[in-house]
């Protein structure tokens, strides 16, 4: 049975992901993470401040990441950048940056 974490954004949408696809973030593996006392890890929800759509594009990636683990990162990077909309590239940065992915 898979595990699962809720991601919530700043404008309220909600989203049930596996537990290893949100771990793919250092960020989220921390925040995540059972033996630390952070609130995020009793509730199994972490709020992040970006929009739905920036946490959706997100998910996304991590998903990408994990089905593609075996492969050179920069493939993946290359083949999702054309998915990837310029009126939220910057913002989807920052999350990225923060996210450490």
């Amino acid at each position: 049975m898979t595990d699962f974490v809720t991601l919530e954004s700043a404008d309220g949408y909600s989203f049930v992901v596996p537990r290893n696809v949100a771990l793919a973030s250092p960020t989220l593996k921390a925040m995540l993470d059972e033996d630390a006392a952070f609130q995020e890890a009793a509730s199994r929800t972490a709020k992040l401040q970006y929009r739905g759509i920036i946490i959706l594009k997100v998910i996304e990636y991590l998903a990408f990441k994990v089905q593609y683990a075996d492969f050179a990162s920069t493939d993946i990077r290359e083949d999702f950048q054309s998915k990837i909309d310029p009126y939220i590239a910057l913002e989807l940065l920052t999350a990225a940056d923060y996210l450490d992915i």
